[in-house]
């Protein structure tokens, strides 16, 4: 580890350590994992089944998430039914996950959460929801005295079932200070022992959530509860990763994100690029080489394809078919270096999620490229069988597939 280090402090000039003093460190982060309920309300997934549900579960487990909403119960029977079986789950497996599942603030949302909790005989939070801005307001026909009212309601009805609360008020990037004042304090006077900022629309920008979140901890600070404080992000304007983490560093306890994105339009804060980005600050010391194995339960789970350029965990990830790229990369391979390997092109070490670097032939290819490829499959290369393979890749409009490559050498290799 120290040698790592020295070796970044000599090889590589960090811009970035100057703009993180701006940025302060959060004295803890927590993670609540988002997938197995807003991840589901994507329009374009498969809902799971059971078993597929507790695979990633498992694998929420498995990165150190603690914090997961199982569900929502007041969805229907069967949803309820699954809420029951993953919580069930968890305390068979004794997996480090505390539970949670969301509901409007409405007794018919709030008692199947009820019901599940006694049924699997596991706590569950209660994540109870209400629309906060004005233009949510107006389209309802809501004034503030209702929201007050519905809040207090909510909150005391699942205290008296023996849940925990935490109170969530949606569209809050668009929403006056002076009704969140007024609806928080209500929430947190009833019983609620977290709030949660929700950009529910994908509205904000990190300076918005920057203000948002100093609002709520001076707001929280005046009702002399101890209460914590939640953000809820999506990637309308694919700012989402960059708000959690100014979110967190402006004093939130917790942020939510799901598996490759998925949920609502176009989606939460994508889990992968979350957690990457959290290890590479320095704010988690998670064990990130499951994430792909993640990644590709929650894919396969709603069949949702993995783009091939996803940051950390697509394809193309950590692959090259460039020739100056690959002969970077080749150089640094011969040193029997894995950290110079690893970084020489790439913002991200491959080793932190299991992975590793892979150079392709391709039409924007070079010789390095051929001896790389025919060297790690331990192929002995001359100079007459990379001119081959090269003049076909040049030729082609594609990245040669392993086969390809292979019936060049007479299928021998």
């Amino acid at each position: 580890m120290a040698d790592d280090l020295d070796r970044e402090q000599e090889l590589l000039h960090d811009w970035n350590l100057i703009g993180e003093a701006d940025l302060p460190a959060p004295t803890q982060v927590e993670l609540d994992d988002e997938t197995l309920r807003d991840g589901l309300q994507s329009p374009s997934v498969r809902q799971p089944s059971l078993p597929e549900k507790i695979e990633i579960l498992h694998e929420i487990a498995a990165l150190g998430i603690r914090f997961a909403d199982i569900g929502y119960p007041g969805a229907g029977d069967q949803m309820l039914n699954d809420v029951v079986g993953l919580a069930e789950e968890i305390d068979r497996a004794d997996l480090a996950i505390e539970a949670n599942c969301a509901g409007r603030t409405h007794p018919a949302d709030i008692l199947p959460i009820a019901e599940a909790q006694q049924r699997a005989g596991f706590p569950i939070e209660a994540s109870v929801f209400i629309g906060s801005s004005p233009i949510r307001q107006f389209v309802e026909g809501w004034d503030v005295d209702w929201l007050l009212e519905t809040t207090e309601k909510a909150v005391h009805l699942a205290r008296e079932n023996d849940l925990t609360v935490m109170y969530v008020t949606e569209d809050t990037t668009r929403a006056h200070p002076d009704v969140l004042r007024r609806v928080y304090t209500a929430a947190i006077g009833a019983g609620a022992r977290r709030i949660c900022l929700s950009d529910t629309v994908g509205h904000a920008s990190p300076w918005g959530v920057r203000s948002l979140v100093q609002f709520a901890k001076e707001l929280v600070a005046d009702t002399g509860e101890d209460v914590k404080i939640d953000y809820h992000g999506h990637r309308d304007r694919h700012l989402s990763v960059i708000n959690s983490l100014t979110a967190l560093s402006a004093g939130a306890d917790r942020v939510h994100g799901c598996a490759i994105g998925i949920g609502e339009r176009v989606g939460n804060t994508p889990m992968e690029p979350l957690l990457v980005n959290l290890r590479l600050l320095g704010w988690i010391d998670n064990d990130l080489t499951t994430l792909p194995r993640y990644s590709s339960a929650a894919s396969r789970a709603t069949d949702t394809p993995i783009p091939g350029n996803t940051p950390a965990i697509g394809k193309d990830a950590f692959e090259t078919s460039t020739g100056v790229h690959a002969a970077a990369v080749l150089k640094a391979m011969r040193t029997g270096d894995p950290w110079l390997a690893n970084r020489i092109y790439s913002g991200v070490p491959s080793e932190m999620l299991g992975r590793e670097q892979e150079i392709t032939v391709g039409p924007m290819s070079g010789e390095a490229n051929v001896v790389a490829w025919l060297s790690k499959r331990q192929i002995e290369c001359t100079q007459q069988m990379v001119e081959s393979i090269l003049d076909v890749a040049k030729k082609g409009d594609h990245v040669l597939a392993d086969p390809e490559i292979h019936a060049l050498l007479g299928g021998s290799a």
